[in-house]
């Protein structure tokens, strides 16, 4: 199978990026001739009606997903508006959902003497609290998190075009796996800045009782205690965790299609 040039200089697929519609057709004529009880295949798609009124399909067609009429023009404001929204929505709403998860979590960490493991952590909330306590903090983990998926999938296109540029044509081609990464990396670092405040917020209600209801009272109640600058004590230790993180998530999201379109190739090339 041949590889082109610009495949080998990075992980990174063209396709992934390609804002161009088209329609797959899967031939099995080969895998049929071997295997003759399957039905044949035949270039027209028009099913054929049988003797006893069932209709045979007569080929295999796979379309992709056509376009919408209005399309959105790759980094235009429209595009990078519509990334902004699909992190606010997709970062905000998963990291609210599993509050209770993070609740314990957190509570683990802050008093492992007490909080011994997910299970236990569970029922000691359920007790203390009872259900609603299960989601104490939900709101700065909304706010915050939705803050940081606005940031992290706005800015990672933004970069990701910005150090496309800097680098030129050939080098941009050549090195779009350390573009990419290096996009991301900013992306991230940027964003961790727009959650670091609700997350010190978020940690303090979960992990100290009676110290606030929730963000409302919790964020003016923390600022008076440690300042504003106290919003960002963890900073450090959030981008050590985060920038990594995200980077290698990135990693694996490209080499999953990587995997998943060489298997179809060959898949395809042994029929």
């Amino acid at each position: 199978m041949a590889i082109s040039e610009n495949t080998r200089h990075s992980l990174f697929p063209s396709y992934l990026y390609s804002s161009s519609a088209y329609s797959k057709t899967l031939d099995l004529e080969s895998f049929q001739r071997r295997n003759p009880s399957l039905p044949s295949t035949s270039p027209s798609p028009t099913p054929t009606p049988l003797s006893n009124g069932t209709v045979s399909s007569k080929s295999f067609l796979i379309q992709s997903p056509s376009e919408p009429a209005r399309k959105i023009e790759m980094y235009s404001p429209a595009f990078y508006a519509a990334c902004t929204a699909g992190g606010i929505l997709s970062c905000g709403l998963t990291h609210m959902t599993v509050t209770p998860l993070d609740l314990v979590k957190c509570n683990m960490q802050i008093d492992p003497a007490k909080y011994k493991g997910i299970a236990s952590g569970f029922g000691i909330l359920f007790k203390e609290q009872g259900v609603r306590g299960f989601f104490r903090g939900w709101v700065p983990t909304l706010l915050g998190y939705s803050a940081q998926g606005a940031c992290k999938f706005g800015f990672y296109e933004f970069f990701k075009k910005y150090y496309s540029d800097l680098a030129g044509p050939e080098n941009a081609t050549k090195y779009k796996t350390l573009i990419y990464l290096a996009g991301s990396a900013s992306a991230e670092l940027i964003a961790d800045v727009a959650l670091c405040p609700m997350e010190a917020v978020k940690v303090r209600v979960q992990t100290q009782p009676g110290f606030a209801r929730g963000l409302s009272d919790g964020l003016p109640k923390f600022v008076r205690s440690e300042g504003y600058s106290g919003l960002y004590k963890g900073i450090v230790p959030l981008w050590g965790r985060q920038i990594p993180c995200k980077s290698i998530c990135l990693i694996i999201f490209v080499l999953e299609f990587i995997i998943v379109n060489f298997c179809a190739a060959y898949f395809l090339a042994s029929q």
